[in-house]
């Protein structure tokens, strides 16, 4: 019998919200590990655990295997690393080589890809493109130098076992002295769980991609609008939306319905805790492992220093909120002076569901979880890119998110646009491949806006210090300091009714690989035509994303773009092989957005 099954979506819950108290790993009814306190550092406390699920050195055993585990009050089969989820927490030392023997206990094939992790080719597992995968009852042993330092991640890169657990933390040491150093270093990993097979949630998308959204616009909402805004405009905007096919509040394919949000694998009712004392500098190494979930994160009462982007350092940022996409992980510095609890709050982009924790000088303590966010509608902007902002002063009222014109405000958009304004940004139309004239695509961008200060749809304005790309200058500057000898645009596309994701309208079975040169130094322009966010994973080499001005801003492995927004990164193609080039939202990687990138 399956162990996951479509009933176990009680219709009528509210753990949703909540989960239940048990999680982890459990057999029978007997919790075999959950670990309530991830401390990183050697001597650092672990409160509520049975073990500190923190493997440090360079020998490393990893088992794959199902595992039971309770998130929502029905017992369901994981797919776990060392029988916990996440996977143990893997600390290395930068300068060393590591050894991981990755052993197979499952009936299928599995892998493991180090996100982020230089690695050869051959060590970067991803079945059919650097490796076969590893067979069930085989061993795979992954070996190779660490030439970094930082907070990284693992998952698996077979079918959709990183939905059901096959995940983990990375933290390295670097070789010298820390940059930021702190009193308690905490690892908050972040992830979204299912009762229902993987396999399922992506069926039902594909018969019908809104199922899951249950925030579409609703009769009140349109006599709304017609007291607000009158008839004639209230029906032009409803006409838009039905004619383009697209809905305001697609914010997320997969949500709270579905989904139990965890924190170190642990459900909101089980509140997992990190000790402090009063005027101690703890470090929280935040990594988003979700398959699908954004999450907004903030701790009421602390201020956060961000320290570190997708494992660089950065120039401090003091920061209340910040967004984390899907794949990418932020260090935070927080320092508490008082003797009482705070919350460590993370709630979905569609806010629909929250993961929760607590920073306390006591274990047992907690303190009051803030309530959601109202969700917001997605804005013109997140449509129609720098066109909506050149025209936001005709805009009618509530064209945009929370009744607001978009691109109005302390987040106004129009500052950030060093080309001339509206006349530069003509110079930036796009060009839309024929490929994307077919019917894979069913929304093209032809003017994208090209700001990093845009906190995005659901925090502009909204009274708070919102991280945003703008924020973030990695230290040191770019790796390599020449100008890319040659570009290469692709565009992020798709058809949201047929649940069709890709690059330039052709999906991964039907598309060629992309070449690069071994030893150039390019840049990559990613225009997103869809009213999605796609957080753009590269395989093997950095993406040094630059600002509008084609500056080097800042140095990630996964770059978000928002809707109708155009980025750019230098890449220096310093790794020959095979590497995988995709979206990071699981099931529209799944779906077609994802290429091979050849370096040679």
């Amino acid at each position: 019998m399956n162990p996951f099954s479509p009933s176990a979506i009680d219709l009528s819950r509210r753990r949703f919200v909540q989960g239940v108290t048990l999680g982890g790993a459990v057999a029978g009814l007997g919790l075999l590990s959950s670990s309530r306190a991830w401390a990183v550092g050697r001597d650092a406390p672990v409160a509520g655990s049975f073990h500190s699920h923190v493997l440090s050195g360079t020998e490393f055993a990893l088992d794959i295997a199902p595992s039971p585990v309770n998130y929502t009050g029905t017992v369901r089969l994981a797919t776990t690393v060392n029988g916990g989820i996440p996977g143990p927490i893997l600390r290395w030392k930068e300068g060393s080589v590591v050894t991981l023997r990755v052993t197979n206990r499952l009936r299928v094939s599995t892998s493991i890809h180090w996100h982020g992790i230089l690695v050869p080719f051959q060590m970067d597992g991803v079945p059919g493109i650097s490796f076969d995968g590893i067979a069930p009852g085989e061993t795979f042993i992954y070996r190779f130098p660490v030439h970094q330092s930082g907070t990284y991640w693992y998952h698996s890169h077979s079918g959709f076992q990183e939905q059901s657990g096959l995940y983990g933390p990375i933290v390295i040491e670097p070789a010298g002295v820390e940059r930021y150093p702190s009193d308690r270093d905490y690892v908050v990993m972040l992830n979204d769980w299912s009762d229902a097979d993987p396999n399922h949630i992506f069926a039902t998308l594909k018969r019908q991609s809104d199922y899951y959204n249950f925030a579409e616009p609703t009769a009140p909402e349109f006599f709304h609008d017609v007291r607000e805004m009158g008839l004639q405009k209230a029906l032009a905007k409803r006409r838009m939306w039905n004619q383009m096919r697209m809905s305001p509040s697609d914010l997320s394919d997969v949500g709270g319905y579905t989904y139990t949000y965890l924190m170190n694998g642990t459900a909101p009712a089980g509140n997992w805790t990190g000790l402090f004392r009063p005027g101690e500098r703890i470090r929280l190494r935040f990594i988003n492992g979700s398959a699908m979930s954004y999450f907004d994160v903030r701790i009421p009462g602390l201020k956060m220093t961000v320290i570190s982007a997708d494992g660089q350092d950065v120039e401090p940022v003091s920061v209340d909120e910040f967004r984390i996409a899907v794949a990418e992980v932020y260090d935070v510095l927080v320092e508490p002076q008082e003797d009482r609890a705070y919350t460590v709050f993370a709630q979905s982009i569609d806010r629909t569901g929250y993961a929760r924790g607590t920073l306390a000088p006591r274990e047992g303590m907690q303190a009051e979880v803030p309530a959601m966010d109202p969700r917001q509608r997605l804005a013109m902007v997140d449509m129609m890119g720098a066109m909506a902002m050149s025209h936001k002063a005709t805009l009618p009222p509530h064209a945009g998110e929370g009744g607001r014109r978009p691109g109005v405000g302390k987040h106004d958009a129009m500052p950030a646009m060093k080309h001339d304004d509206m006349a530069g940004n003509a110079m930036l139309k796009a060009h839309h491949a024929r490929t994307e004239y077919g019917p894979g695509v069913d929304m093209r961008v032809d003017m994208p806006r090209t700001n990093l200060d845009d906190p995005g749809v659901g925090l502009r304005d909204n009274g708070r210090r919102v991280l945003t790309y703008a924020d973030l200058h990695t230290v040191g500057g770019p790796i390599d300091a020449r100008e890319p000898s040659r570009e290469i645009e692709l565009h992020l596309t798709g058809n949201m009714e047929r649940y069709m994701w890709s690059f330039d309208g052709v999906k991964f079975a039907d598309a060629k690989p992309v070449h690069f040169k071994y030893g150039e130094r390019l840049r990559l322009v990613l225009v997103n035509d869809t009213m999605m966010p796609h957080p753009i994973h590269m395989h093997g080499m950095w993406s040094e994303l630059e600002n509008p001005d084609g500056q080097f801003q800042v140095r990630k492995h996964t770059v978000n773009v928002q809707p109708a927004q155009r980025v750019s990164y230098a890449v220096s193609a310093d790794a020959p092989g095979r590497w995988a080039y995709h979206c990071h939202m699981l099931y529209h990687m799944e779906a077609g957005m994802f290429r091979e990138l050849v370096v040679s």
